[in-house]
């Protein structure tokens, strides 16, 4: 086991620069740099240190890693569709793995829309595929077509329209997961 690429990891996890561990810890950037490059082991105290400060513990630094799921194909993915909006959902990624994002292709007949999604802390990423969509943001509205992409914060109101005459494909992608 690699022990400075993986508390390397850690720290990148946590966004996290080397000079802002090593200030916490009262540490220089040097030391801390040097045992991500397996250049020095950390004395015991210094790992439980390092180790406290990245949100985890021995046992869990340790342990064996779970095999991580990588690859979904579509035949797991989960399709529903809203006669009513008009939108097919297929969500690419099982909600029992609990991952942070939650992406998703939603297809919107013209003259349909998704749900309407109240104010939440996540953030939203998207790109049209086809055609093209109204978001709606807070009573805002954007035209986003074919090609382009969108991010916002979550924090208001939202949802897509297809106001066109085509079918619109958009990939959606939200953190955390809310479809």
């Amino acid at each position: 086991m690699n022990i400075g690429e993986k508390l390397r990891n850690l720290r990148l996890g946590q966004r996290m620069t080397q000079a802002e561990l090593a200030n916490k810890l009262g540490l220089t950037k040097g030391y801390i740099s040097q045992i991500e490059n397996d250049l020095t082991s950390p004395s015991m105290q210094s790992l439980f240190a390092i180790l406290e400060a990245l949100g985890t513990n021995v046992q869990e630094f340790f342990s064996p890693q779970e095999n991580q799921k990588v690859l979904f194909k579509k035949d797991q993915y989960v399709v529903t569709e809203d006669i009513h909006l008009k939108h097919i959902l297929t969500k690419m990624v099982p909600d029992d793995l609990k991952y942070e994002m939650d992406p998703v292709i939603l297809e919107i007949s013209p003259g349909g829309q998704s749900h309407i999604y109240g104010a939440n802390p996540g953030e939203i990423f998207g790109f049209v595929i086809e055609g093209q969509i109204l978001l709606v943001l807070n009573q805002k509205r954007y035209v986003i077509k074919k090609g382009e992409s969108f991010y916002y914060y979550a924090n208001q109101e939202h949802y897509l329209m297809n106001q066109s005459f085509e079918n619109a494909k958009i990939l959606w992608v939200s953190t955390p997961p809310m479809f």
